[in-house]
């Protein structure tokens, strides 16, 4: 069965293999998450992760939760499944659903880095910095004068960079430590350490 699950991101560090040579890697914390509903439909199923106080949730969700009898989350996330066999609302999903060396898809939220220049942004190359030259960071022309007298969408320019929805593809899972949730992932992963990462296995 072909399922996906959230975890959280601990950060970066890097191991050595048997010839010695380092390979960047990056700790995540995954589930448990728990199955809060059930698409026969679609084949989506629904998980939840990270308890929250009901205090803190709206009574529509408080509700949802008191019906299936399950714990309050803070996070719902819908998966598409390609079976619902030994699926049921309640059950808990560990990291044991994935195995060492399986190729899995990562998504995130990327660091947001706020307005930035062209350099940064679009890696545009900068201006002569001596002789008299004024245009060291400057962007250059952007356009035609009088036609098309307007500047095309999607024109590079400076302007919000990062924090935004970037999905990983292909990250081969090196490790697996059952008793606390961990996977190690080889490469890196969208976002800054502590977010929320969905998990999507191939």
């Amino acid at each position: 069965m072909s399922i996906g699950m959230l975890g959280k991101k601990i950060g970066m560090t890097q191991i050595f293999d048997d010839k010695g040579s380092a390979i960047p890697v990056t700790i995540i914390e995954v589930g448990p998450c728990t199955i809060t509903s059930i698409n026969n439909n679609n084949q989506n199923i629904q998980i939840g992760y990270q308890d929250i106080n009901p205090q803190k949730l709206k009574k529509p969700n408080i509700g949802h939760f008191n019906k299936i009898k399950v714990p309050c989350f803070k996070y719902l996330k819908e998966y598409k499944v390609n079976s619902l066999i030994n699926v049921k609302i309640g059950k808990i999903l560990t990291v044991e659903q994935f195995k060492t060396g399986n190729i899995i898809n990562i998504s995130g939220i990327s660091i947001g880095k706020g307005f930035s220049g062209y350099q940064k942004r679009h890696h545009f190359s900068r201006g002569p910095m001596s002789h008299g030259s004024k245009n060291h960071r400057q962007p250059g022309s952007i356009g035609a004068g009088t036609t098309p007298g307007r500047v095309f969408p999607g024109k590079k320019m400076a302007g919000r960079m990062g924090g935004k929805q970037i999905t990983i593809k292909n990250l081969q899972i090196i490790d697996i430590n059952s008793k606390n949730n961990i996977m190690v992932i080889k490469g890196a992963i969208p976002g800054k350490n502590g977010n929320i990462i969905y998990i999507y296995k191939k």
